[in-house]
């Protein structure tokens, strides 16, 4: 609070009225009221001298409280002054990392657009290719593969984890399709019987089988429908040569068997 300058007061003025009144000469005095009025005038000066002074002690203790005040007040105005200069930082600071963050979503939002038409077109590919790989690369692969949506179903999955499907099963077709695999499978024969035959796989687009104790075997290979296998009995030998060749249980050479090409 800011204190009002002191004023003089009102007995000061009327204290220096009186000792003027009472200097002024009066008829008819006697000696012993002259020294009466003097000592009364004297008295009166006295009393507005220690009023004056009073008044001035006043004045002085007033003035430092109020120069105090004035400090503290400029003071508090300074640090207002930082604290708003620090918020208009602040907000402005905010607006551009909003600024930056809505940006920084557009672009995002952009590139998961762009992965989402990718990986629509991907699953597309992979379900056209899944009837054109051999069937234990394809039961390997299910897990993967019965995730793929199909046109016009409602797909719950994120964008990462459709992306995870495709390439889990290219990764699986590509390291298949970089190797030979021989395998135990069940083949149905031209007569209708059944026979348990050993399978080389030559990547994912060509098949030799053999078995039945030398005497059946056959060539598969892959169309856009799903395997096609012919019987071919009279390749037994050179099959099961190759075959043996590949699990090491034969010597190295060289097989001469036939491709079918789609």
């Amino acid at each position: 609070m800011i204190h009002p300058l002191p004023l003089f007061r009102a007995p000061v003025i009327l204290a220096i009225a009186a000792v003027l009144s009472s200097s002024a000469p009066k008829a008819q005095q006697t000696p012993a009221e002259a020294v009466a009025a003097t000592r009364t005038t004297i008295e009166k000066y006295v009393e507005t001298r220690g009023l004056v002074s009073k008044e001035t002690r006043d004045w002085a203790v007033g003035k430092e409280a109020l120069t105090a005040r004035m400090d503290i007040v400029r003071r508090e105005i300074e640090s207002l002054q930082k604290r708003i200069a620090d918020a208009e930082k602040t907000i402005a600071d905010a607006d551009r990392d909003r600024a930056e963050l809505l940006a920084e979503n557009d672009r995002r939002k952009a590139v998961a657009d762009q992965l989402t038409a990718q990986v629509v077109t991907m699953e597309a590919r992979v379900l056209k290719l899944l009837p054109r790989l051999p069937e234990p690369l394809r039961t390997r692969v299910k897990p993967l593969s019965q995730r793929l949506p199909v046109a016009g179903e409602e797909n719950k999955q994120s964008v990462g984890e459709r992306w995870q499907n495709v390439i889990g099963i290219l990764n699986e077709v590509d390291k298949w399709n970089r190797e030979i695999t021989v395998t135990s499978e069940v083949r149905t024969l031209t007569d209708g019987s059944r026979v348990e035959v050993t399978v080389l796989y030559i990547g994912i687009g060509q098949a030799y089988y053999a078995g039945g104790n030398g005497k059946v075997a056959g060539i598969g290979s892959a169309t856009a429908s799903g395997w096609d296998w012919r019987q071919a009995n009279e390749l037994a030998g050179d099959i099961e040569r190759a075959i043996k060749i590949y699990k090491s249980e034969d010597v190295a050479a060289f097989v001469r068997l036939p491709v079918q090409i789609q």
